[in-house]
C-alpha cells in the first residue's frame, strides 16, 4: 500500500498502458481518477473502473479531452475534492497517425500534437498549478510521470507526428523537472518499448512486430504491467531524489 492515501489522476485510462498504471496505483491503496474520452477498452473486456472495484480499489471516471485545460482541470478538481490534494499526475494519453512525413497532413499533425505535446504540456500546469498551493508530504509537494516513448529519442519508423510529440514530452519533463524542484515537486518520464496492450491494427502487424523483436533483446515484448510498475515506482516515496529522468522500460531497445 505505498500509495495508500494519496490521489493519482491518469489521462488515457481506459485502455492499455493507461488502463493497467491506473489499476496498479488503485491496488497500492491510490483513489484514482480515470481521465478519457469514454471508458470502453480498446482491447476489450472489462472496464477500468470495473476492474479497480473489483479488486477492492477506489476510483472515478471523468470524461476528460486532454486538450481541453478546463477538462483536466475539472479531473484534478475530482482527486483534490477527495483528500483535499493531488499527489499524482499521470499524463498518458497519446495518439498517432501511422503516416510518414510526406503522408502526414497538417490536420493529422494538429491532432496528433493536440493530444501528445498540448495534452501533456496543459496535465503538467493544472497539476503544477494544484501541488504548488498545497502542504509537501515528507519533501513531496507532489509528483508528475509523463508516458514518453524510445521514439521520443529515436525515430517512429512511420509514424512522424507521434514521434516528435514524444520527443517534446522528454523536454518537458526535465524543463518542469528543473523549475519545480525547489518547490518539492518531482517530475519524470516512463519511455515504454514495444509493448503489447491487446489493440489491433498496424501496432500488431506480423512486419512490426519482427522489427520490434529484432530490436529488443530480452526474449519478450513489453506488457502494460512492465510500465505500470515503473510508473508506480517514480509515483511512490522510493523516488524522492529522482527527478527529471526518462526512465526506460523497453526490454533493452535503447541499449542494443
Amino acid at each position: 500500500m505505498r500509495l495508500k492515501d494519496r490521489t493519482a489522476v491518469v489521462t488515457g485510462a481506459a485502455s492499455g498502458i493507461g488502463k493497467a498504471i491506473a489499476v496498479r496505483l488503485a491496488a497500492e491503496g491510490a483513489f484514482v481518477v480515470l481521465a478519457d474520452l469514454g471508458e470502453t477498452p480498446r482491447e476489450g473486456g472489462a472496464t477500468t473502473r470495473e476492474t479497480i472495484t473489483a479488486g477492492g480499489g477506489t476510483c472515478e471516471f471523468r470524461r476528460c479531452d486532454v486538450a481541453r485545460a478546463e477538462d483536466l482541470s475539472a479531473a484534478i478538481g475530482v482527486a483534490v475534492a477527495r483528500t483535499g490534494r493531488l499527489d499524482v499526475m499521470v499524463n498518458n494519453a497519446a495518439i498517432g497517425t501511422d503516416t510518414a512525413l510526406l503522408e502526414t497532413t497538417e490536420a493529422d499533425w494538429d491532432r496528433v500534437m493536440a493530444v501528445n505535446a498540448k495534452g501533456v504540456f496543459l496535465g503538467c500546469r493544472e497539476a503544477v498549478r494544484q501541488m504548488l498551493g498545497q502542504e509537501p508530504v515528507g519533501e513531496v509537494r507532489g509528483r508528475i510521470v509523463n508516458i514518453s516513448s524510445q521514439h521520443g529519442m529515436i525515430r517512429a519508423p512511420n509514424d512522424f507526428a507521434y514521434g516528435v510529440g514524444k520527443a517534446t514530452v522528454v523536454y518537458m519533463t526535465r524543463q518542469i523537472a528543473g523549475d519545480y524542484a525547489a518547490d518539492g515537486i518531482v517530475c519524470n518520464a516512463v519511455a515504454p518499448g514495444k509493448i503489447l496492450t491487446g489493440k489491433s491494427g498496424r501496432a500488431v502487424a506480423p512486419e512490426m512486430l519482427e522489427y520490434s523483436r529484432s530490436r529488443t533483446p530480452w526474449p519478450r515484448l513489453g506488457r502494460p504491467e512492465d510500465v505500470a510498475n515503473a510508473v508506480l515506482f517514480l509515483a511512490s516515496d522510493e523516488a524522492s531524489y529522482i527527478t527529471g529522468e526518462n526512465l526506460m522500460v523497453d526490454g533493452g531497445w535503447m541499449a542494443s
